[in-house]
């Protein structure tokens, strides 16, 4: 078959397979000597520093228009407190408080919700949360949504 193409040069077994030691009708042996894996040199380059092996620490990639975790945590810190202050009124239920104190503020528990909707009732004023200035907005006009009166001020000032 070598013979009916001229412009191809025959290679023989021994050249196209330096490693292998062959045995003279063996025809298994082409199979026989070292095998290189695939797999070995792609692990040491994905470990290679920069290309995100184990030790790389990991890259934050923000988008234009986002901000970083790191950058909220800050702003968050730099923010100054309000508090969401909740006033007594005589014409709904102390069941009806509790609920929409429950449903509008995130992690608010039942016992939390009664003392102070039970603080409200005896003081005619309680603090509900303390967090940012437009948190403190967005809560406030939640409650006075479903029918409360609400209102917020500085947590660092007044009593």
């Amino acid at each position: 078959m070598e013979a009916a193409v001229p412009s191809r040069v025959a290679l023989s077994a021994a050249s196209r397979f330096p490693n292998r030691h062959a045995v003279a009708g063996d025809r298994s042996s082409i199979y026989k000597g070292r095998c290189q894996s695939l797999a070995i040199p792609m692990a040491l380059s994905a470990a290679a520093p920069g290309k995100g092996g184990v030790l790389d620490r990991p890259v934050e990639k923000t988008t234009p228009g986002r901000r970083s975790e790191f950058d909220v945590k800050k702003k968050r810190k730099m923010t100054p407190p309000y508090r969401v202050m909740l006033h007594n009124d005589n014409y709904n239920r102390r069941e009806y408080v509790v609920q929409v104190l429950m449903k509008v503020i995130p992690g608010m528990t039942v016992d939390n919700a009664v003392n102070i909707m039970q603080e409200a009732h005896v003081n005619g004023l309680s603090v509900v949360i303390v967090c940012s200035q437009s948190e403190a907005e967005e809560h406030c006009t939640s409650l006075r949504g479903n029918g409360l009166r609400s209102s917020i001020e500085p947590a660092s000032g007044g009593c």
